[in-house]
């Protein structure tokens, strides 16, 4: 990808490094009003995708509503209730953990893995980022009468349906399919066309499934994410906006307004997104209100804040 600075790391005075990267914002329509770098490029959305996973659980018969359907698009920290709703999703299945195939893990969440760790707990599939994706998933296939053995095929009726409510979404074909971080399929997209799948969530009349989706993200922004996560702040802050977060240095972000968001850091460092949605945020004329702590990262030395990651000039102007 063609990727420019995005974002610069100041200790003091001194420019020390930079974060390379691409980021696009569209319109209500899909066009995009804002690029750096080359967003028409294919990327693989990574954890980004979930919520357009949800949309197709929710199309494919899924019946589930508020914090379970956010934590079916979430990356959560592991915090208690956060395994606790995996486990009642699948419950409401008639399945137990033992159906989960997302990895075994440790919680995300750094206070989540500390106390996971003094409990003396080991990695499991349900402490694991993606179970709520996972307990959604076979949930779905229960419904559906599919298989549970084999749900991270991309050949299985769950995945096909998923590629095509991406597509649908997106407006544009899946460009390649590879295996997501916890064994799922995940397909990649342009970061515009992401930008417009966040947008169509967003801006989504109610009564929909894609403002269903969209609802429970932001009425339930912890169970999207968890204790200390940005993109839990950020949707906290702004009534109305989705955002997820996603590995190797993706985020996007939809605005009621039908606008989208979407970023690739290139060296997939994940200190730089927020700082860079924040501005891109405030480019578009949006009050970032409580978010606003968001729009740098202190730079530390010996403890304390002696420098910041800010937005660049191409992104902040």
């Amino acid at each position: 990808m063609g990727h420019e600075v995005v974002a610069e790391v100041w200790r003091g005075d001194f420019l020390e490094s930079v974060h390379h990267g691409t980021v696009v914002a569209t319109d209500a329509t899909g066009t995009p009003v804002l690029s750096v770098g080359r967003p028409g490029d294919v990327a693989f959305p990574r954890s980004s995708n979930k919520p357009l996973q949800a949309l197709a659980m929710l199309r494919s018969g899924l019946d589930l509503d508020g914090e379970l359907l956010a934590l079916a698009c979430a990356s959560h920290s592991g915090e208690d209730f956060h395994v606790e709703g995996a486990l009642r999703i699948l419950a409401g299945a008639g399945l137990t953990e033992d159906a989960l195939r997302c990895t075994p893990d440790l919680p995300l969440g750094e206070v989540a893995r500390a106390r996971h760790l003094a409990r003396g707990l080991d990695a499991a599939p349900k402490y694991m980022n993606c179970s709520g994706k996972h307990a959604a998933m076979l949930a779905t296939c229960v419904v559906n009468g599919w298989s549970t053995e084999d749900y991270l095929d991309p050949a299985h009726p769950l995945q096909v349906a998923t590629r095509a409510t991406i597509e649908d979404v997106a407006g544009e074909p899946v460009a390649q399919v590879g295996v997501d971080g916890c064994g799922a399929p995940i397909f990649a997209i342009s970061l515009t066309a992401l930008a417009r799948a966040f947008g169509l969530l967003a801006g989504a009349e109610e009564g929909t499934l894609e403002h269903r989706v969209a609802a429970a993200m932001n009425a339930f922004p912890q169970w999207v994410g968890g204790t200390g996560r940005d993109v839990t702040e950020l949707m906290d802050a702004l009534p109305g906006v989705i955002a997820k977060d996603g590995a190797e240095g993706v985020y996007a972000v939809g605005l009621p307004s039908g606008e989208g968001i979407a970023l690739k850091i290139a060296d997939g460092s994940s200190r730089a997104r927020a700082v860079v949605v924040v501005a891109v945020l405030k480019r578009l004329g949006v009050d970032v209100g409580k978010a606003a702590g968001l729009a740098t990262v202190p730079v530390l030395g010996h403890g304390r804040a002696v420098g910041a990651v800010r937005p660049s000039l191409a992104v902040a102007s």
